[in-house]
């Protein structure tokens, strides 16, 4: 796994992919869950976050 941060310089890693790889991890499917704040529909890690499936190997 890489470094995470504002510092790494490379393998370059978010918040919102730890997240997704997390939830991916528990079974949930973080693109298809939402729910209503501040009146619209949100994301559990918003427009963002992408699986690390190289970290899963």
């Amino acid at each position: 796994m890489g470094d995470f941060g504002y510092k790494a310089v490379q393998n370059k890693i978010e918040i919102h992919d730890i997240h997704a790889t997390m939830l991916h991890l528990l079974g949930v499917e973080h693109t298809s869950r939402t729910f209503r704040f501040g009146g619209r529909d949100m994301r559990l890690t918003d427009v963002f976050g992408h699986v690390l499936h190289d970290v899963l190997e």
